[in-house]
């Protein structure tokens, strides 16, 4: 009896922390997605997508799953402990999700009203991965790469994210991604966020 309490108080922890992750994806990629098309510029890693779709003809979805496969690749090769099967769950439902919200989009004739629809998608990126971040069911591709570079070499996360970011950054804008107001506002309003509403949720659904 107790066997089999035990097996069903895993196999729901596996439900609640598998349903986190679809949830949180999707809100952050419609948040993302509502940014970046609001005219500001892209989030740091989407100005990346922005000019591999812009270069190669692709739609930004497929950018960020491919970008998403290569950081995947080079973590499980450097340090494969950053990756779960949280990890592919999440890219798959984000990259889809994008793709689906790109075609859904209505923007105004007035600046101000895309700018506040932009802090929106900023505000609700974040969100979804402060969320889906609670469920501790292995990093996304981007926060694997980073951490799997600070700890084994002994950096700081913060300084190997930004250096990252730098690189993201640069290299999207050489491919024809867009550098802007929304990539600043992501740099300074997304990691606070994050960390505040990934503590409050493991304490709400106690992941």
């Amino acid at each position: 009896m107790v066997h089999k309490k035990e097996k069903s108080a895993i196999t729901n922890d596996l439900l609640k922390k598998i349903i986190i992750i679809i949830v949180g994806s999707i809100i952050a990629a419609y948040g993302i997605t509502l940014a970046m098309y609001a005219g500001f510029g892209g989030a740091t890693l989407a100005v990346l997508w922005q000019g591999i779709s812009e270069t190669f003809h692709i739609t930004i979805g497929t950018a960020s799953f491919i970008v998403a496969v290569v950081m995947i690749l080079f973590a499980l090769i450097y340090d494969r402990k950053q990756i779960h099967i949280g990890t592919v769950l999440y890219q798959i439902v984000y990259s889809v999700c994008v793709d689906l919200f790109a075609k859904c989009h209505v923007y105004s004739s007035h600046m101000w009203v895309n700018f506040f629809i932009m802090l929106i998608g900023i505000a609700l990126f974040s969100i979804g991965t402060g969320l889906y971040a609670s469920a501790s069911f292995g990093r996304g591709s981007y926060e694997a790469v980073t951490f799997a570079i600070a700890e084994k070499n002994n950096l700081q996360v913060k300084i190997v994210r930004m250096i990252l970011d730098v690189l993201m950054v640069i290299t999207g804008m050489l491919l024809g991604g867009k550098f802007g107001i929304c990539t600043v506002v992501t740099v300074v309003v997304s990691g606070p966020l994050i960390q505040f509403v990934n503590g409050k949720s493991k304490k709400i659904f106690k992941v």
